[in-house]
């Protein structure tokens, strides 16, 4: 299918992990993605061209984004490409310290890498929106707005508190930004992976006991696969969910529900 053809779909954090399967997800389906980021997007790049796709990489440090910065980012991408159809803030860092001992300045990264620059995002997407770039020729136009929270948008975690609260954060942006925005055509909803087999997991899933429990407790019985966000990305990015507003998806093989 070409569910996204004609359809720019930015993605940020795209060089690897979730972020490369979802690009590749909305390239498979005729989307325009541009990734956004401070990585080298060069393997990405080259594997979307493998697919027929189109690819373009902007450069953004999400670490030292403004709400300027952040409109002047919105701003090139619809100089280059039309329009903005899709936004998916993916990107996201974990700093691990018992709390009593947490840094300020790794605080301060990952609260503004996980929440600030992605509200600041989604906020510049939709002053471009209401600002003219909502196609009111077509009462099925919308702007898809996608967030990556996660299971500790809803619990505590150990040795991570500003990962926490910056995804709990992120529940709650979501939430808050589709009570605004609903009305205008932009859905903004979320998914919240599970145990997820990326480079961020990657000391849990080396670390041979955390590995066991959290196996034991997952009924599907495995970690899951970046394609297993990517798709549910694309399903909210969809007509199919045009009536979706405020959700967080929990796509993580049952843990929640154990």
């Amino acid at each position: 299918m070409q569910r996204f053809a004609t359809k720019t779909a930015v993605v940020t954090g795209a060089s690897r992990g979730l972020g490369q399967a979802i690009v590749l997800a909305f390239a498979r389906e005729g989307a325009h993605v541009v990734g956004l980021g401070v990585s080298d997007n060069s393997d990405t790049s080259n594997k979307v061209a493998a697919l027929g796709g189109k690819f373009t990489s902007v450069h953004a440090d999400l670490a030292k984004l403004t709400q300027a910065g952040a409109r002047g980012i919105v701003s090139q991408i619809t100089a280059a490409t039309g329009r903005v159809d899709v936004l998916v803030n993916n990107a996201g860092i974990i700093k691990r310290h018992p709390a009593a001992e947490f840094p300020e300045e790794d605080w301060n990264t990952v609260i503004q890498i996980n929440l600030t620059a992605p509200f600041f995002l989604c906020q510049a997407v939709a002053q471009w929106w209401l600002g003219g770039g909502r196609d009111d020729s077509s009462a099925d136009a919308r702007l898809k707005i996608v967030n990556i929270a996660s299971m500790l948008s809803f619990q505590g975690g150990i040795l991570v508190p500003a990962y926490t609260a910056s995804k709990s954060g992120i529940a709650g942006v979501t939430k808050a930004l589709a009570c605004e925005w609903a009305k205008e055509r932009i859905n903004v909803n979320a998914v919240a992976p599970g145990y997820i087999a990326t480079e961020n997991t990657l000391p849990l899933r080396n670390d041979e006991t955390r590995n066991t429990a959290i196996l034991a407790r997952i009924p599907e019985g495995r970690w899951g696969v970046p394609d297993d966000i990517a798709g549910s990305c694309l399903f909210l990015s969809s007509p199919e969910a045009d009536y979706l507003n405020g959700t967080i998806l929990n796509v993580d093989g049952g843990w929640l529900a154990r």
